[in-house]
């Protein structure tokens, strides 16, 4: 299948997920509403959850309204044919879960750095199939990205590691 999925499974898949996504939005932006927006000192505690909540429910809306113009379509031209279930994709999707969260569980013995460009080293390398070269470089670019905005520049400490960074 190439890259678009049409089944009436996946389309149905979009739509209660879009749903739930929109239910989840409403309730960050509900819970958000009562941090501080704005400090003194710039954003508050409200201000990413407030608008992180709204972004989720306009992308979810979308993925909503995408699945039923799909369904709609689908009807239209008397195709229900059920798409196959994508084992692999399956596979891969839940292996990047399980990385994710051995990243998570390392933050406390190797820090917020080296987890996150661990991660970074997977996901281009094992993931997407980039050269090795290719992924350090994304690795270290991403450290040094999240080292530069949130310790030098917004005076965030980061989670450090036994090894110090």
């Amino acid at each position: 299948m190439s890259g678009q999925y049409t089944g009436s499974a996946a389309v149905k898949g979009d739509l209660w997920s879009g749903a739930v996504l929109v239910a989840l939005g409403v309730f960050v932006i509900n819970e958000a509403r009562n941090w501080e927006y704005m400090g003194s000192e710039g954003p508050g505690p409200g201000f990413f959850p407030l608008w992180y909540g709204i972004a989720m429910v306009v992308l979810s809306l979308f993925l909503v309204a995408t699945a039923v113009r799909r369904l709609l379509k689908a009807k239209g031209t008397g195709s229900q044919g059920a798409a196959a279930t994508d084992w692999a994709g399956i596979g891969r999707a839940l292996g990047c879960w399980a990385v994710f969260a051995a990243s998570v569980a390392l933050l406390k013995v190797l820090g917020f750095l080296l987890a996150l460009a661990l991660l970074t080293v997977f996901i281009a390398w094992v993931m997407y199939g980039k050269p090795l070269k290719i992924a350090l470089a994304a690795a270290v670019g991403n450290m040094a990205g999240f080292y530069l905005v949130f310790p030098l520049a917004l005076s965030v400490e980061l989670p450090v590691g036994m090894l110090g960074f």
